[in-house]
């Protein structure tokens, strides 16, 4: 394995690092959007259960209560659908995020297993350099 093919894989590693870096930023931006929606629902059930009995008041003002409390439930409801529909997005988000990060991490040991390759491979040639010269220095001696 020469060192070219080092420097390609050393580059994909970081593709890969920068990858999994921008899926995780990308998740963390869904799970601020996340909180948001569950805030937004609990004041808005806390608004409906808030108003308090229209049972009690006059019958307009007890129509106009119900109205009321009928169109907070209803978007209350829209909220929990588009929460759920978010929560299947960061599912799938952080499916991709688990499947860089394992590329990543195999990229990395065969960077890692091809680095001591080439090092043994080095240090196999500087062995050799080093018995050529003992050898010279040996038959000079001899002489």
């Amino acid at each position: 394995m020469s060192q070219h093919n080092i420097r390609n894989l050393t580059t994909l590693v970081a593709l890969r690092n920068t990858e999994v870096e921008r899926l995780q930023t990308e998740l963390a931006e869904k799970e601020s959007l996340r909180e948001r929606y569950q805030k937004n629902l609990e004041r808005l059930t806390g608004l409906y259960t808030n108003s308090g009995p229209s049972g009690n008041l006059h019958p307009a003002l007890a129509g106009n209560c119900g109205d009321y409390k009928q169109a907070v439930m209803q978007m209350a409801d829209s909220h929990r659908l588009d929460l759920h529909m978010h929560e299947a997005d960061m599912a799938v988000s952080q499916q991709q995020l688990n499947a860089a990060w394992a590329k990543r991490e195999v990229l990395g040991k065969v960077l890692s297993k091809q680095q001591k390759v080439v090092l043994a491979q080095q240090n196999v040639q500087e062995r050799k350099q080093h018995d050529e010269l003992a050898t010279q220095l040996w038959i000079r001696d001899q002489k």
